[in-house]
């Protein structure tokens, strides 16, 4: 796999990082900004364990996804394999958090096979992020 074919997003999100590391391992939150059917999401979030979840496009298509935590790291690390249909290795997420007080630096990696499914992938990416930050400027309740 070469390097043309990944891609690497950073933000600053205003919150801590415990916050943002159970907006992603936490189903009902995940789903709230992550663009997942209500109720599709589930999480053993440990290493090696499953997830799944049913993403929702913006036109209504809804996208069964399913893979299992690589790595996890509490408040700092999601190394998450999403399954790729008709291939057998995995897609692999890296989602690194860098807390300092109120603020936390998250950074995403993925390496993907081509580049068009690297430009997807970075898009979707950047719609999470962008997603999430709202998410998190609403607050818990939101």
């Amino acid at each position: 796999m070469s390097d043309g074919c990944s891609y690497t997003l950073t933000r600053t999100l205003d919150a801590p990082a415990a916050t943002v590391f159970q907006a992603w391992t936490t189903p009902d939150a995940y789903a709230r900004w992550a663009y997942a059917a209500p109720g599709s999401v589930q999480m053993d979030v440990r290493p090696g364990g499953a997830w799944k979840a049913t993403m929702v496009t913006p036109d209504g298509t809804e996208v069964p996804l399913t893979g299992t935590y690589l790595d996890v790291d509490e408040n700092r690390l999601l190394v998450v394999g999403m399954d790729v249909p008709g291939r057998a290795e995995q897609s692999v997420m890296t989602v690194e958090l860098d807390g300092d007080g109120p603020a936390t630096r998250i950074e995403l990696r993925q390496t993907c096979a081509t580049e068009e499914e690297r430009d997807m992938a970075e898009q979707g990416s950047t719609m999470l992020l962008d997603s999430l930050t709202r998410f998190l400027a609403e607050g818990p309740t939101g």
